[in-house]
Order: C-alpha cells, then sequence, then structure tokens
C-alpha cells in the first residue's frame, strides 16, 4: 500500500487523489455490475466472532499478542483493544450439515485458543465485558497495530475534541474519552451472506427490516462501567465512541460514521455511492491499481480504495466486495447481534438471521414495501434499549410485543428460509428451537446478566463491583457447557 503506515502523515492532496481514486473505483463497480461480471452463486456464508481475555478476577488482560503468538493460527487475528481477538471462520455453505460443521470447527478453534492462552488468560464471548473500566480504555491498549493508530489519529483529528458518552437506560452514564480507545468494549458477530448483484437490494433491505429484531432477541450487553444501561448497549456506545461530528456539524445534518441509514435501496451501488458521497476519506492510502484500466484489460480489479473507504463507515448492515479465486462478489455483512452467550446461542442467531432474510427476500410482496424506513430504525434502537422486552412496530400488526412477533410470524418465515437453504431438519429444529424457547422464556443474554447481577447485590448483599465481577465469571463457566443461555440458572 502507498504509504508505510508507521509514518504515514496525510497532505491535503492525498486526500484529494484519494478522493479520485476512490470514485474511479465506483467507476469500475458500475461498469462491472452492468456488464454482469460477479459471481451469481448464492448461499456462501460466513462468521466472524469477537472475544475478550479475562483473569482469573474476571479483569481485562492486555495480552492478544502473546496469545497470538502461541496460537499460530492465521484464523485468529487481533481486534482493536489489546484484551479483543477475532475469529474468522471458513466459508461454508448452511446446506445440510453446514450448521453442524460451524459448531464443530467453532468450538475446537475457541478451545485450542483456550489452551494457548491458559497461562495469560481465558476467553469470554459476551457484548461488553461488564468489568471493564475507564483506564482500560484508554490509546496505550490498542492493539500494537500501525491502522488502528493511524485510526484513532484521522479520527481524532476529525472530531477536533473529546468523543463524549451520554448513554440513558436503567441508569445513565456519562463520560468522555481522548481516543477511540472505548470503541473496543464493543465485540459482536458479523454474519456474511453472498448473493447474486440483481438480488442483493432484497437481502439488504430484508436485513435492515429485522435488525430490530434480530439485536433484541439476542441482546447481551447490558452493563458499561458499572451502569446497568441499555439491554445492548454496544450500539449506543459504538454510535458515540465513533462520532467524528462535533455539535455543529450534527446540527447541520452531517451523517454519522455509525450509520443505520436512511432509505431503502434498489442497487448495492446506492451504497457505496452514498458512501463516498457523505463520507470524507479518514485513510487515504493510495494503490497502483487502475481499476478501469484493468476492466478493459479483462481483468478483476480489487477496487481497493473503494473497499478501504468501505470499512471505514460503520453500517450496522454493510455491503462487502470481494474477489475469490479470480471472480468478484458481494455479500451482505450483518453486524447487529453481539458475541455470545454460548456458541450454541450464536448459531442460533445466524439461523434465524439467515433464514428469515432468505424466505423475506423471496417473498412476492417484500417486507420494505410496507415498513417505513424510519419504522425500522426506530425498531432498531427500541430494541437494543430494551431488548427482549422490547414492543416494536410491524406491518398488518402494529404495536407489539417482539417474542410474540417472533414466535408466530417470523420464525415460521425463517423455517421456510432455511429449508430454501436446504439446511438439514435436525439443525433447523434445534437451532430455530432455541430462539422459540428464549423468547417463550423471555429470557437472553442481557437479562440473564441482570438477574444474576440483581440476585448478588439484593440477595447476598454484594456491592456492584463484586456482583459483576462474580456474575462474568459465572457466566464463563456455563459459556464453556455450551448449553443456551435461556437454561442458564441465574443464582
Amino acid at each position: 500500500m502507498g504509504k508505510d503506515l508507521l509514518t504515514a502523515v496525510f497532505a491535503p492532496e492525498d486526500r484529494v487523489q484519494y478522493r479520485q481514486k476512490v470514485r474511479r473505483c465506483l467507476d469500475a463497480l458500475a461498469i462491472m455490475l452492468d456488464r454482469e461480471s460477479f459471481e451469481t452463486d448464492n448461499g456462501m456464508t460466513g462468521l466472524e466472532i469477537e472475544l475478550n481475555l479475562i483473569d482469573a478476577q474476571a479483569q481485562p488482560v492486555m495480552r492478544n499478542a502473546e496469545v497470538l503468538a502461541g496460537l499460530g493460527d492465521p484464523t485468529f487475528q487481533a481486534e482493536l483493544g489489546q484484551f479483543n481477538l477475532e475469529l474468522n471462520t471458513r466459508p461454508r455453505r448452511i446446506s445440510g450439515d453446514g450448521f453442524g460443521e460451524y459448531e464443530r470447527d467453532v468450538l475446537d478453534s475457541l478451545r485450542r485458543a483456550d489452551c494457548a492462552a491458559a497461562s495469560e488468560a481465558g476467553l469470554v464471548l459476551i457484548g461488553m465485558l461488564p468489568t471493564l473500566a475507564p483506564d482500560h480504555l484508554v490509546l496505550a491498549n490498542l492493539s500494537a497495530n500501525a491502522r488502528y493508530r493511524l485510526l484513532n489519529d484521522e479520527m481524532v483529528g476529525a472530531r477536533g475534541e473529546q468523543f463524549h458518552l451520554d448513554i440513558r437506560g436503567v441508569e445513565r452514564l456519562q463520560s468522555a474519552s481522548d481516543s477511540i480507545a472505548p470503541e473496543a468494549a464493543c465485540t459482536s458477530v458479523q454474519f456474511h451472506l453472498q448473493v447474486p448483484p440483481d438480488r442483493f437490494a432484497h437481502y439488504w433491505n430484508a436485513s435492515q427490516a429485522v435488525a430490530g429484531i434480530q439485536v433484541a432477541i439476542g441482546a447481551n450487553s447490558p452493563y458499561f462501567h458499572g451502569r446497568r444501561l441499555w439491554a445492548e448497549t454496544r450500539i449506543a456506545l459504538f454510535e458515540q465512541a465513533t462520532d467524528t461530528r462535533p455539535d455543529e456539524l450534527k446540527a447541520q445534518g452531517v451523517r454519522p460514521r455509525v450509520w443505520f441509514g436512511e432509505r431503502w435501496i434498489t442497487s448495492v451501488f446506492d451504497l457505496f455511492e452514498e458512501n463516498v458521497r457523505y463520507f470524507p476519506p479518514l485513510l487515504p492510502i493510495l494503490e497502483e491499481e487502475d481499476p478501469v484500466a484493468v476492466l478493459e484489460a479483462g481483468g478483476v480489479p480489487r477496487l481497493g480504495e473503494l473497499r478501504l473507504h468501505n470499512g471505514t463507515v460503520y453500517r450496522w448492515n454493510r455491503p462487502v466486495y470481494d474477489v475469490m479465486n479470480g471472480r468478484p462478489h458481494l455479500r451482505v455483512e450483518n453486524r447487529v447481534i453481539p458475541s455470545g452467550p454460548t456458541v450454541v446461542d450464536l448459531l442460533a442467531n445466524a439461523a434465524f438471521y439467515f433464514g428469515l432474510i432468505r424466505q423475506l427476500a423471496e417473498e412476492e410482496r417484500p417486507i420494505w414495501s410496507q415498513l417505513t424506513f424510519a419504522a425500522a430504525e426506530d425498531n432498531f434502537h427500541v430494541g437494543a434499549r430494551r431488548g427482549i422486552e422490547a414492543t416494536v412496530f410491524w406491518p398488518g400488526i402494529g404495536e407489539t410485543p417482539v417474542v410474540d412477533l417472533v414466535r408466530s410470524v417470523l420464525l415460521p418465515k425463517a423455517y421456510a428460509g432455511l429449508a430454501r437453504f436446504g439446511v438439514d431438519q435436525v439443525h433447523r429444529d434445534r437451532l430455530l428451537g432455541v430462539i422459540e424457547d428464549r423468547c417463550r422464556l423471555g429470557r437472553n443474554g442481557a437479562s440473564w446478566q441482570a438477574e444474576a447481577v440483581w440476585a448478588a447485590e439484593h440477595r447476598r448483599g454484594l456491592n456492584r463491583t463484586a456482583a459483576l465481577q462474580e456474575m462474568v465469571l459465572r457466566y464463563r463457566s456455563l459459556q464453556q457447557s455450551n448449553a443456551p443461555v435461556h437454561t442458564w440458572p441465574a443464582i
């Protein structure tokens, strides 16, 4: 890549050239879409799973570099904070035994990582580590990756002042940071689904329509800095901790970089074009490739600048352009779900998402023709605030408890969608049964955490710090059983 990231200082002309190059990439993308140059296969999936490292006292351990060195496994990599890791699973189809393969592979990978970390730390899959304190989330604890430091410098420079947090939930948290380090508290699972270009808008729109439902039933992040906030506080924290807009730009209607969006789309091009139109470059790193020339020569361009820029616009459902085996393809990257509580919970969330959007994307009357975009965004934030207790809006029903909507309307669609994918019935029944039971009992990761902390505080008289520590250690122990969270005892 053009500049050495360790010494990169971007001049104004770098940004001008980068904008020009991104627009040329956009031109190349338009040509490829017109020529139908993309892989049209449907159904390849992928998972990215973010993890936390903790010690025997449930405190974060800043040792990801040492753990990665001991593990020696390229499927694991560092994430933003030194207490974070990410597991990138091998892409596969979910037809047949695909979910069974995922479960075996992820459990095996986590066991190996736990062994590598044994002398240093243990792994925990959770949306936000409740024992994190402000002095953990500082610049010095970012991972030793030049791009993270550079991204921090650019975002801090763009904002021009401290990043402020004001999250009002069950309790309230106000704080400030001079870096993007608080973002490292947010650990999620990303679901990838490869789709044909002519169906991309259907799958992205369907993903947006159900994002609020996903986050409500999958919430697992109720505590941050000792306060009980939203059921999925990760949503609010990520939106605020990376907001490069001072108040004046917010008042002018400048879009935030963590963005739900503002409209349904008709093509994947709409999203990439919005990225270019609305968001200034943060990392104006130039590559030598001329994407249009590569196309004219019969090749497949990398579109490096467009992809890098896309990676600095944090949509909850992100478009992905990639090249595999010499063929370009498109994916929807669904980013709304927190990590954990267990591998089986994680895969149940995946099965619900993949099945539901497959069915919604193929229906004759699309859900996005009946649901306003504003209502979908409202559902998203209501689901994040209230979790499994949320009341959401759904066409033809109106305001309804999310658990009733899932059980009566959406689970049958998810079953039908998984059948379209050819998923074995044993996996459909088991994983969607987890979602059914979670909704029937009204218990997910967020509600279990809140129950466990309440019991520690009110029945055993522990203070909040001790209650959170005890809860995290119990959570990790129960997580290792791989029993779904709705079956965990709270006391």
